[in-house]
């Protein structure tokens, strides 16, 4: 019990540059407190005792403003950063060394009984107001970006952004050597802003070729309408889809 509160502590150390003490940690982080909580609450939630164990969940949401239901599966090292309006469903599973910022939901689509809540790999990173909808998997070492709608699975090492949320590509994984925090990452691409250049690049292209052929067909004496047609400013283009 001992070493898993030292990893607790640690942890904060590790990931967030504002910890200046063990003491502060112990009294003044809310996400070390829903910890604490949540691990007798799911005892109590194993051992059959429902409401109890309900009941503590229910205290600790009053207090830290974090909800984690007490049959949700946390590992080891879990991390939460600020915590206020953090909801962790009931079938939610997540895996060692997992960060959490604030607004975050794991969240279930079904009214069903039985595994209907995200299942969060180890080393996932997952950024403010992010919303994890569904009984789906999100790869070890995955970040997802600060308000993305997550409803399908991520791969291993992916980093997705958006609503709904997309699989971007990243030069850079991580700071560091450490976790990117709120799932932030320089040089990163967007693939559907990438094909949007990329067809705003052809179409000048073509629209130059095009103009090549009617200024030679005009020294060669065909009859060219000059109406102008309207010219693509590929230039503006690119800047609205940065």
């Amino acid at each position: 019990m001992f070493k898993r509160l030292k990893e607790e502590i640690a942890v904060v150390f590790d990931r967030d540059p504002a910890a200046r003490s063990t003491w502060e940690v112990v009294t003044c982080y809310p996400g070390f407190h829903a910890m604490l909580f949540h691990r007798v609450a799911h005892g109590l939630w194993n051992a059959g005792l429902k409401w109890l164990a309900r009941l503590v969940s229910h205290f600790s949401r009053w207090l830290t403003g974090i909800e984690i239901h007490p049959g949700a599966t946390i590992g080891r090292r879990f991390f939460i950063d600020h915590g206020m309006g953090i909801v962790i469903g009931e079938t939610a599973e997540i895996g060692d060394d997992c960060t959490l910022y604030h607004g975050v939901t794991l969240g279930g689509t079904s009214w069903n009984k039985g595994k209907r809540h995200p299942t969060l790999g180890k080393g996932v990173v997952v950024g403010a107001g992010a919303k994890i909808l569904g009984p789906i998997t999100i790869g070890d070492g995955a970040r997802i970006g600060s308000n993305a709608v997550v409803v399908k699975e991520v791969p291993p090492g992916a980093t997705a952004i958006g609503i709904p949320a997309r699989i971007i590509e990243a030069q850079e994984t991580q700071q560091n050597g450490r976790f990117a925090a709120y799932a932030v990452v320089r040089d990163l691409s967007d693939p559907l802003a990438k094909a949007i250049h990329e067809l705003i690049g052809h179409c000048a292209d073509t629209d130059q070729r095009i103009e090549q052929i009617l200024a030679e067909l005009k020294r060669l004496g065909g009859r060219i309408d000059e109406q102008q047609a309207h010219k693509l400013d590929a230039g503006s283009l690119n800047k609205m889809v940065d």
